[in-house]
């Protein structure tokens, strides 16, 4: 049975707040009549202009779409690689949650053809296997995920309750906000660093 896209109101607030509810959410994307589907395990968040890792900072098209309306992709290319964030925020500020890692469910035999590995673990965790392994690319920026139309979308999954969930500093960033914006699911091995 299909589940129904998360509405796009989930993604208004506070970037931080919407990261740790994404956890245990579903990534799910549809291609060539097939599901393709991945627990989100681990994300960050970004702000503006006074987030030192935020391409808001950058001005141009990526600040444009962090300011835009919640719940649109935002896919930028980095080391030769996408990586797939979801724009989330409180009305006029800019933010997005990166989508770091997550645990796959469904399609996994797609999966391992798409990144050519066998090993579970390492098919999707890290933000740059996860876009590979469920061939998401540059034409999903801007799109909506709150609904299927697109070939891509995130549903409800399960609530994590907070104590499973840990915070770090963000990954791979040479100059980070002084509060830790990373979560992940404790207890799942599908994340990149504990």
């Amino acid at each position: 049975m299909m589940t129904a896209p998360l509405p796009q109101k989930f993604y208004r607030g506070d970037p931080a707040l919407v990261a740790r509810r994404l956890l245990g959410k579903v990534l799910v994307r549809a291609i060539d009549g097939r599901k393709l589907a991945c627990m989100i395990t681990e994300t960050e968040a970004y702000y503006g202009s006074d987030d030192p890792a935020s391409r808001a900072r950058r001005g141009g098209d990526l600040r444009r779409i962090m300011l835009s309306d919640v719940g649109v992709a935002l896919v930028y290319g980095i080391h030769r690689q996408w990586l797939l964030n979801v724009v989330a925020h409180k009305a006029g500020e800019p933010g997005a949650i990166l989508i770091r890692g997550g645990e796959p469910l469904e399609g996994i035999d797609l999966m391992k053809k798409f990144r050519g590995v066998e090993d579970l673990r390492l098919l999707t965790i890290g933000p740059g296997r996860l876009t590979k392994a469920m061939k998401i690319g540059k034409e999903f920026h801007g799109k909506p995920l709150y609904v299927r139309d697109h070939g891509l979308w995130i549903e409800k999954g399960e609530d994590i309750s907070s104590k499973r969930i840990a915070r770090s500093f963000r990954i791979g960033v040479s100059k980070d906000l002084p509060t830790p914006l990373r979560f992940y699911i404790k207890d799942s091995r599908y994340v990149s660093r504990r």
